[in-house]
């Protein structure tokens, strides 16, 4: 569900400098690729029309040349989102082809200041892949690609607090989330003490970067659950379209535009946060559930029936009470036979802000795919990943009103969930989380 009329990040000058404290060289991966091929590295062949190098806005040193002349990446490669900001990015940036969400637990016996250094050396890594550069001691894994939106989101479980002697500043909101009747969690695939959210519009790009990310994790903490995930690829489409699901539905029409008046109020925490929270000022809470989709379920339905569980046709997003994608619902309307046009269990009626008191969050997931069971069923679904200013006036009162009678239920299961507190964007010269751990 990507974000409608989203805010991506301005791209930096390209201007090499070392990383402060975090011991990497802003070396570009293109610039690093030139330099092992000048040592003599034998079969190592830069790409044609497909663009492989580092456009000059990112290494600064100019376009890659060749027989045709200047050749620089495609628009989709090129594509760099700031590290630095008001807002972590991740949040409102326009939602990649590919994504990792991963899980970590502090090891045993590290605390607050193993805590800030893994912060520091994440944060400092994380500005550096951004950037489309190479971080010293690289695998390799990327050199021959650019920025490709790469971004990396990071946020702080309920008992990460507990680990690091900080309890007093945990906000209320990371109150554990309520059980729901369709929940079928599995506790070692949810929650943790760190999370992170990589996305990027290549897949070989997000991989270096979770890799990357898990080797600076070192001795001070542990991965406790990792997923992968994927979307429609940029350009797939004709024209920029609303993204669809596994079960072929466009989903994301409703989300809250950035445009909005009350967006900030509704996603983030009000940068004037005082007391406990001061340090969550420009942040916002994540939820991340697995949503399994029963899929041979639901594709035996006939379309319209489809159509009456999500309360949207399924070719263009439309409401069933006409229009196009972006037509409010009219929730009243009636069809000939008396009865309501959008069902009164519909999924689109049930979850809409208007019958929530306002209740909104802000859906960017991911889809899934990790195979086929015994019996044949696709282990596929959703990573759901929603993002509001409080939990407890977001997804919690429209999952209950969803728990109550939502149509779609008997097709998805959840499988895992965790909520995380996603603190503010660091500033030049910080660190992400710098304003809780050092405070």
């Amino acid at each position: 569900m990507p974000v409608s009329n989203p805010v991506p990040g301005p791209a930096p000058d390209g201007a090499s400098a070392p990383v402060p404290d975090g011991g990497h060289l802003d070396i570009s991966r293109r610039r690093l690729l030139g330099t092992v091929g000048a040592a003599g590295a034998a079969g190592l062949v830069i790409g044609a029309a497909g663009g492989a190098g580092i456009a000059s806005a990112v290494s600064g040193d100019g376009p890659v040349t060749g027989a045709g002349g200047p050749r620089a990446l495609t628009s989709v490669g090129s594509t760099e989102v700031a590290f630095h900001g008001r807002h972590q990015p991740g949040i409102t940036t326009p939602l990649q082809s590919r994504g990792h969400l991963v899980a970590f637990d502090l090891a045993p016996g590290a605390g607050r200041k193993e805590a800030a250094a893994l912060l520091r050396r994440w944060s400092a890594t994380a500005r550096t892949l951004m950037a489309g550069k190479a971080p010293s001691a690289d695998t390799g894994i990327a050199l021959d690609a650019g920025p490709s939106s790469l971004t990396v989101t990071f946020g702080f479980g309920r008992t990460f607090f507990d680990r690091t002697g900080l309890a007093a500043r945990r906000p209320m909101q990371l109150d554990p989330l309520p059980s729901f009747s369709n929940d079928a969690v599995d506790p070692k695939r949810s929650e943790g003490d760190l999370w992170v959210q990589i996305g990027a519009d290549d897949s070989l790009v997000a991989f270096h970067a979770l890799r990357a990310l898990q080797k600076e994790a070192g001795d001070a903490a542990r991965v406790r659950w990792q997923m992968n995930g994927f979307n429609r690829s940029a350009g797939a489409t004709s024209r920029p379209m609303t993204a669809r699901n596994l079960m072929g539905q466009v989903d994301g029409t409703n989300n809250p535009r950035t445009t909005d008046p009350d967006f900030d109020r509704r996603i983030f925490v009000p940068a004037g946060a005082t007391g406990a929270q001061d340090w969550m000022a420009d942040g916002s809470y994540a939820v991340v559930r697995r949503i399994r989709m029963l899929l041979d379920d639901w594709e035996g339905l006939t379309r319209e029936k489809q159509e009456r569980v999500i309360g949207r046709r399924k070719a263009d997003g439309a409401p069933l009470s006409g229009g196009s994608e972006t037509t409010p619902l009219d929730l009243d309307k009636r069809g000939p036979d008396g009865k309501l046009v959008i069902p009164d269990n519909a999924h689109a009626r049930i979850s809409a802000p208007e019958q929530n008191g306002g209740a909104a969050m802000l859906r960017r997931p991911f889809s899934f795919h990790d195979g086929i069971d015994a019996d044949g069923a696709p282990d596929a679904g959703l990573l759901f990943v929603c993002w509001q200013a409080d939990p407890l006036r977001g997804f919690v009162p429209v999952q209950r009103k969803l728990d109550r009678g939502d149509a779609l239920s008997p097709f998805v299961r959840h499988e895992s969930s965790g909520l995380f507190a996603v603190p503010g964007g660091a500033a030049e010269g910080e660190y992400v989380g710098q304003r809780l751990l050092e405070s």
